[in-house]
């Protein structure tokens, strides 16, 4: 699922990164990145014990423009029930090969402060992430 979704958030102009720690020490399935600079977090959910379990995900708005669960078939008529907020959460069907926006998600902007802040270690973790993925002896420079 993760996969597929961040294909269409590709497609529709978004730069995804999975599992991107939050400053709060939460961890987002998929941050992405807009053309303009704004944030959408999405997270992922397989199993309705996962998602009814989910105690987290309102955490996450406090760190992205927008916010949106993203599911299998199965899952989404549970996303209609207002402890998942759907006047403001967006919900996205999705499997490993493809995803479907069913609702946007509603946009919220950060305050600037906050926004320099998400950006710089968005921004961060992809060029750590690049150069481990370059440089198979990454956590051995680091001591030097």
């Amino acid at each position: 699922m993760v996969r597929g979704t961040c294909r269409l958030l590709w497609l529709q102009g978004w730069s995804p990164l999975t599992e991107v720690t939050l400053a709060d020490g939460h961890r987002a399935d998929i941050m992405a990145i807009g053309r303009k600079g704004e944030i959408l977090i999405v997270e992922i959910k397989v199993s309705a014990a996962d998602l009814l379990g989910d105690r987290k995900w309102q955490h996450y708005r406090d760190y992205a423009d927008s916010f949106a669960w993203a599911v299998p078939p199965h899952l989404a008529d549970h996303l209609a029930q207002d402890r998942f907020d759907p006047g403001t959460c967006g919900l996205l069907v999705a499997d490993r090969h493809e995803a479907i926006w069913v609702r946007e998600a509603t946009h919220s902007a950060l305050a600037p402060a906050r926004r320099k802040a998400v950006t710089l270690a968005f921004a961060r973790c992809g060029a750590e992430r690049a150069l481990r993925g370059s440089d198979p002896a990454f956590d051995g420079f680091a001591s030097w």
